[in-house]
This record gives structure tokens, C-alpha cells and sequence, in this order.
């Protein structure tokens, strides 16, 4: 049976939920592939913070303004990015005494994710919930987003596309569902709702998002994650031919001496909680540490609006620069 556009934009609004959430994507058909989702270290189209050694810029646009607010800085000029950017650095100061401290970004980036979460939990809440009842249930939310199922062959719902169904998709969803609903009525409340959305913000729900990482990588099944299976999230190679890049040999060598804690040549769950959960994290520190090293000329650990304004390309996108969306609010501009 053909896949209608209908199944497609209803497989769009799974993916949403099933890709950790921070994912603005979309999508014609099953797509490529859903890559493992590490919201310490990708931004929301799972690109890399550091990827073969490369700085993907995009993942600081997005942690300091947010994923939904970072593109819009693509349709300005240079000289307008840094206007905005300075009216945000008036913000940032809480204490207006002309200095942004490590504190003070910590904050301002804690503050932009929250927002995000807040502002898509209630778009997704609207369009599941038009009536706006205390909950949500499963059995509406599995008809509006995998109804279309129903109408499929077996072999439809299990057939993949590099590695994805639509079955998977949908068990997917009841795990981390299940794992929101704190009080095991099979609905959710607006906060449930958020877990189920964002697991990735929620400590409860680190269980699932370890699960869904690990199922991600572990490609044969085999409950053990191989080097090569590792190494596949970031790179495939082009042919037996191929040369491997230097940074691979780089990752291969981490995987050995960093990643796998007990050596015997494979990643267990524990070794993969540690990579991407490693205890007391706080990534809008850490995020905050990187832009505050990238942006203190004078090495005085604070940053002044001058300081900010030269290295605007490292906060927020331009023309110039082909990215970004900005805080484009008119009542903030």
C-alpha cells in the first residue's frame, strides 16, 4: 500500500516525540536514519558540538537563543546580528553593572531552553488537546499520530527503511509514554506530557533516554556496543576503499581508552550513561564555560559588550555567516 501524505505528516509528528524532542524536523517518508539523540552534545538536527574535529557553530546559536529562536539571524546583516545581539546582552546583565559573568550566561542559557520547552509543550498540547482537558490519553494520542497504521498490512508496519518502522516508531512512543505517567492511568497531564516530550530535561525519565541511545547504536542486538557501531553514529564509510579520516582513528582511540571503562572491547549501558549522562553535568555551565573561552580576550573570566559584539558569529547567525534565528520578537527588538 502506497503511503499517503497524510501517514507522512502523521509520521512528521511522531518523529517529533521520538527524536528526544529538541528536533524541529520533518520529513516526506521515513527518513535516512534517526541518529542517536545526545541532547548534551547535538544540536536539534543531531549535528555535533565537535564532530572530526570540527566546531559546529550552530549547537552555540541554539544554546544561547534557542533552538525555534536561532534561524532568523540568516536573513540579517552583520550589523543588525550585532545590534540584537547587544540588546540581548543587556538582558543577560542581571546586575547591569556593564560585565556578563559565567553566572549570569548560565542562567540566560537555562532560561532559553526552558523557554523553548515551555513554548513547543504548548503547541503540541494545543494540537493533541483542542479542548484543552486536564489530560491526554493514550489511546488519542496513539489514533492521532499512528491511526494510519491500522489500515496497513503487517508487513507494511514492520517494514524499515535503514533500520526504522513504523512499529518501532510506535513502540517507541508507548515506552517513553509509559515512563512519563507517574500515576499509571495511561494518561497525561501537561507536565507528564512534558517528560514524554522532553525525557532529555526530566531526571525520571533518564531510564528511557539511556534506552532509546543505546537501542539506537546497538545495531545487531547484541545488548553490547562495538567500536564499529560507535564509530558508524559518526562516520560511514564511502567503500572499501575508503581512507579513514584521521579524527576516526582519533574517535577509535577514545572509544579505547575513555569510553570503554572496563576494556574488553565493547560499551555497556553503565559505560554509555557515562558518555552521555556523565554525573553532575550541568550543560548550560558547560555551554556557558565554552562561549566565555571563546569570547574573554582579556582573560578576566567576565565578558564586557565589546568582548561579546567581536565575537558575535560565536553567539548568534548572520547572512554572513549563513545561519541562525534570532530572538526576532518585536517587543524585544
Amino acid at each position: 500500500m502506497a503511503r499517503t501524505g497524510t501517514q507522512m505528516l502523521l509520521l512528521v509528528v511522531a518523529l517529533t516525540a521520538t527524536a528526544a524532542a529538541i528536533s524541529g524536523a520533518s520529513a516526506s517518508s521515513i527518513p535516512e536514519e534517526v541518529p542517536p539523540y545526545n541532547p548534551l552534545e547535538h544540536d536539534s538536527l543531531h549535528a555535533k558540538h565537535f564532530d572530526g574535529g570540527e566546531h559546529n557553530a550552530q549547537f552555540d546559536h541554539e544554546a544561547f537563543l534557542g533552538p525555534d529562536e536561532s534561524k532568523k539571524f540568516d536573513t540579517l546583516t552583520p550589523e543588525e546580528s550585532r545590534r540584537r545581539l547587544g540588546l540581548i546582552v543587556d538582558r543577560i546583565d542581571e546586575d547591569k553593572d556593564g560585565l556578563v559573568t559565567l553566572p549570569e550566561l548560565k542562567n540566560w542559557i537555562a532560561y532559553t531552553q526552558r523557554r523553548y520547552i515551555e513554548e513547543d509543550v504548548g503547541r503540541l498540547w494545543r494540537q493533541h488537546n483542542p479542548e484543552n482537558n486536564n489530560t491526554i490519553s493514550w489511546d488519542s494520542y496513539r489514533k492521532t499520530v499512528y491511526g494510519f497504521m491500522d489500515d496497513l498490512s503487517s508487513e507494511e508496519r514492520e517494514q524499515e527503511e535503514n533500520g526504522i518502522s513504523y512499529k518501532s516508531l510506535l513502540k517507541r512512543d508507548r515506552n517513553r509514554w509509559a515512563a512519563a505517567d507517574k500515576d499509571l492511568d495511561d494518561n497525561l497531564t501537561r507536565e507528564e506530557f512534558t517528560a514524554f516530550l522532553h525525557p532529555e530535561e526530566h531526571p525520571s525519565m533518564k531510564a528511557v533516554v539511556l534506552q532509546e541511545t543505546f537501542s539506537d547504536l546497538d545495531k545487531d542486538n547484541d545488548g553490547k556496543i562495538s567500536v564499529d557501531e560507535y564509530i558508524g553514529d559518526m562516520y560511514r564509510s564511502a567503500g572499501d576503499e575508503d581512507v579513514e579520516p584521521e579524527w576516526v582513528a582519533n574517535e577509535r582511540e577514545s572509544f579505547s581508552e575513555h569510553r570503554d571503562l572496563d576494556k574488553d572491547g565493547y560499551l555497556n549501558e553503565e559505560e554509555v550513561r557515562q558518555w552521555i549522562a556523565p554525573n553532575d553535568f550541568d550543560h548550560s555551565e558547560a555551554e556557558a564555560k565554552h562561549l566565555l573561552f571563546e569570547a574573554d580576550a582579556d582573560h578576566d573570566e567576565k565578558l564586557t559588550k565589546e568582548e561579546v559584539l567581536d565575537k558575535y558569529d560565536v553567539f548568534v547567525g548572520s547572512q554572513a555567516t549563513d545561519f541562525g534565528e534570532a530572538l526576532a520578537r518585536h517587543d524585544e527588538f
